[in-house]
């Protein structure tokens, strides 16, 4: 059963109350009080969907309890009654948040109408509040997976780049979550209430990226049957994500370095500027600076892209992630029979080792693959034949650096192969730490903060050790 929604009414007059009880009583669960400060304690007890009040009262008038209910709660909405009406009280109460103002004697139905009205702007703004929390949840950085020391380097620089208007240059090997952190800092910026708008410059043919980018008016070529919004206007007050700007043809870097230096943009076959306010974050999976050392990207857009620059790690060097990340898109993939499902050990051992060249996006396609092929809810190691080979050469190497001191071993081997070669060491000497730390040749203090930072758990490995 819907419950009613609650209506708290405030008169000191009875007759008043008992009055305005049965005629809402249909619609509302609806409490009485004879004064503002009881009005006050009842709030605080149980606060309703909506206050009704006098004005005058004797204790604490309906105006004083408008500002106190409107700074415990904004929510709340307030509707106000009164017999002495002015319209200085009403604008008064007006500012002050009430959301209506009746004079008495007044018709029920206009009562009706104005409480329905109040308690419906209240949903719609609960309701707002609700899609916005969900929308920060799938965008913001909570929606990205990743604890490893790597992924909170750049976890800290994107949210310092939220909270500023700054151009940022997002850098790293496709695959690694670019368009993810530029979501997550607009989303977690001041212009997150305007649109992200994102383009992939490398996807569309030449001819077609300025108009995409700038707009133009009609009769400007061949097609332009009307004038076209382009995507620097669309993103106006928000965000323009240019992917992949290394691929953008030079003519065009030119233009987008003006736009960025005048805040100002001008469609193909038009004759005047138009004013933008759009905050840009770029990215390249290539290096910019060997780019423009080679001629193929400006140097004046390049300074002005690299002002706050943030480098987002391949997958193989924050393998203390993939344990996360697997749990992460087992639970996206299975969807609600995801408690049903399991990664068997040896299979995480395998995706650990794996190198990643396709980053997340690799990983995020082989667990979908690994769901669809499990018969019997179990994700195994035979689901992930195609990552054995490359998984092999890597344990190999690090079982082989695990007879190494830590630093010679670290000289050989590449940054993902680390933490397989503290599993080896630990296992070589039963799990106990001392005798792994004095192995590896650093002090025992050093050998568990690495530990820690791999999310190693000694005790398993000693407890694999001792059974027979």
């Amino acid at each position: 059963m819907v419950r009613k929604p609650r209506v708290l009414v405030v008169d000191d007059k009875e007759s008043m109350l008992r009055m305005l009880s049965e005629v809402l009583q249909e619609e509302y669960e609806v409490e009485t009080c004879t004064s503002g400060r009881e009005a006050i304690e009842l709030f605080h007890r149980s606060p309703p969907d909506l206050v009704l009040t006098d004005i005058r009262m004797p204790d604490m008038d309906g105006m004083e309890v408008l500002h106190t209910i409107k700074t415990e709660s904004p929510a709340t909405e307030v509707v106000l009654m009164t017999a002495y009406a002015t319209v200085a009280q009403a604008v008064e109460a007006v500012k002050a948040g009430a959301y209506n103002y009746l004079t008495k004697p007044f018709e029920f139905e206009q009562l009706k109408v104005a409480l329905a009205k109040a308690l419906e702007r209240k949903q719609l703004r609960e309701e707002a509040q609700i899609l916005k929390e969900q929308v920060e949840r799938k965008y913001g950085f909570e929606s990205i997976v990743g604890t490893s020391e790597p992924m909170q380097r750049a976890f800290e620089l994107a949210r310092k780049a939220a909270d500023s208007d700054t151009t940022v240059l997002l850098t790293g090997q496709s695959g690694t979550g670019k368009e993810l952190f530029a979501r997550a800092i607009h989303h977690s910026s001041a212009r997150r209430s305007r649109r992200f708008v994102a383009i992939n410059c490398g996807a569309m043919p030449k001819e077609l990226i300025e108009s995409e980018l700038f707009g133009h008016v009609r009769g400007a070529f061949s097609g332009a049957l009307k004038d076209k919004r382009g995507l620097f206007m669309e993103a106006n007050g928000g965000t323009l994500f240019l992917d992949e700007i290394s691929e953008l043809d030079p003519d065009l870097q030119v233009k987008i370095n003006r736009a960025l230096q005048e805040k100002e943009i001008r469609r193909v076959g038009d004759t005047v500027d138009l004013p933008v306010d759009v905050r840009i974050i770029a990215s390249s999976n290539r290096d910019l600076k060997a780019a423009l050392e080679g001629g193929g990207f400006r140097e004046d857009l390049y300074y002005r892209l690299n002002v706050f620059p943030i480098h987002l790690p391949p997958l193989r060097e924050r393998a203390a992630d993939i344990p996360a990340l697997a749990e992460h898109f087992l639970r996206q993939f299975a969807g609600e029979r995801a408690p049903d499902y399991g990664i068997e050990p040896a299979a995480m051992q395998l995706l650990i080792a794996y190198p990643w060249p396709g980053n997340v996006r690799e990983l995020q396609n082989a667990l979908e693959r690994a769901v669809v092929l499990s018969e019997d809810r179990r994700i195994t190691r035979a689901l992930f034949p195609f990552l054995e080979a490359q998984a092999a050469g890597r344990m190999a190497e690090a079982a082989f650096a695990a007879s190494l001191p830590y630093r010679e071993a670290m000289a050989r081997m590449t940054a993902e192969c680390q933490k397989q070669y503290l599993v080896e060491v630990l296992k070589r000497c039963g799990g106990h730490v001392t005798r792994a730390a004095e192995h590896a040749h650093i002090e025992r203090e050093s050998f568990h903060r690495l530990l820690r930072k791999f999310g190693i758990q000694a005790h398993d490995i000693r407890r694999e050790a001792e059974t027979p």
